[in-house]
């Protein structure tokens, strides 16, 4: 597909010349809706519309235009360019479109025919069907579980703009760097590896992660140390309560960012992230008498069991509604 001059035209300031299509409805997927939800922190609304972010050690430029999602993804500066880099412009990519439609394809989950589902839920849930219509296109990232994990250890008593602030020095501070987009630079996830130093505690406090620092250090150290990174992947493969138990081990992750995790990373469709607020929607919205005066874990299963009950098996899908 051949973007119109509009398009190129609404595009960062370092466009490349090269851009893609997918086809895909806006009820299948809201950009808007689903990249500042909190389901990921990578990604801004880099001009009205268009969205750029990390995925996949590439940083990408999204955007809707009717029942297209167009896409392009920039270049990696090379190490002749470090000295040019105060506000460089990224180089086209030159694109494997089958690979990266794919990679779109797998990161949206776009195999899902989330219109389906809609209707199902709505069936089962008149509360849903009325909320359904405020929100079209709300689906699941498919995203890599490192980079999930320890994106959500950063989530406990925080909101989305700070977590993405830390977010963004963590990847500046121990990721590899992309590329630069109208002066701003973009950096890949840190590997396991670069989170593991002896140092890692101490830079990480130095950047505001105040207790935080110790679980992501923790984290990393005991995946290094079992599972590795392939291993964290292959939760994938496993039922979902071994999963959950598997992560829930690990120092910073409790039940909430456990289901979190195998939400958007490890295929457990059925996982539903409870906290305060799903708490009270069930309670107060849905009648379910469950736990006292705080959400204690029986309560926190028990809500999660009522919620899967009524959605069923893509019962997590139906929460991020």
């Amino acid at each position: 597909c051949s973007p119109t001059p509009m398009k190129l035209r609404d595009a960062p300031s370092a466009c490349p010349s090269l851009w893609r299509c997918l086809p895909c409805p806006p009820a299948e997927l809201r950009l808007d809706l689903v990249l500042s939800s909190g389901q990921s922190f990578r990604w801004w609304e880099s001009s009205p519309g268009a969205w750029t972010g990390v995925l996949g050690g590439r940083v990408w430029t999204l955007r809707q235009d009717g029942d297209q999602l167009w896409y392009t993804v920039y270049g990696e500066e090379d190490e002749h360019e470090e000295e040019e880099r105060d506000g460089c412009p990224a180089k086209a990519a030159k694109l494997d479109g089958a690979e990266t439609d794919r990679i779109l394809r797998d990161y949206f989950q776009l195999n899902v025919g989330l219109s389906a589902l809609y209707r199902t839920w709505g069936a089962a849930d008149p509360l849903f069907r009325k909320v359904a219509n405020e929100f079209p296109g709300v689906r699941v990232l498919r995203q890599d579980p490192v980079e999930c994990l320890f994106s959500f250890i950063c989530t406990s008593n925080n909101h989305i703009s700070r977590i993405t602030a830390m977010i963004e020095r963590l990847c500046q501070a121990f990721g590899r760097r992309l590329c630069c987009l109208d002066a701003r630079p973009f950096h890949a996830f840190p590997s396991l590896s670069a989170l593991t130093g002896a140092d890692a505690e101490a830079r990480l406090r130095a950047l505001g992660f105040g207790y935080r620092a110790k679980f992501v250090s923790g984290s990393a150290r005991a995946i290094a140390e079992g599972l590795g990174p392939e291993g964290l992947s292959q939760l994938r493969t496993v039922p979902y309560a071994e999963a959950r138990r598997v992560l829930c081990a690990l120092p910073g992750v409790g039940a909430k960012v456990a289901d979190c995790v195998c939400l958007l990373s490890l295929d457990k469709a059925e996982a539903v992230p409870v906290d305060t607020h799903v708490w009270h929607i069930a309670r107060q919205r849905y009648g379910v008498a469950l736990g006292g005066k705080s959400l204690t874990p029986r309560a926190y299963q028990e809500i999660g069991d009522f919620f899967r009950g009524l959605w069923g098996p893509r019962a997590g899908w139906a929460q991020a509604v």
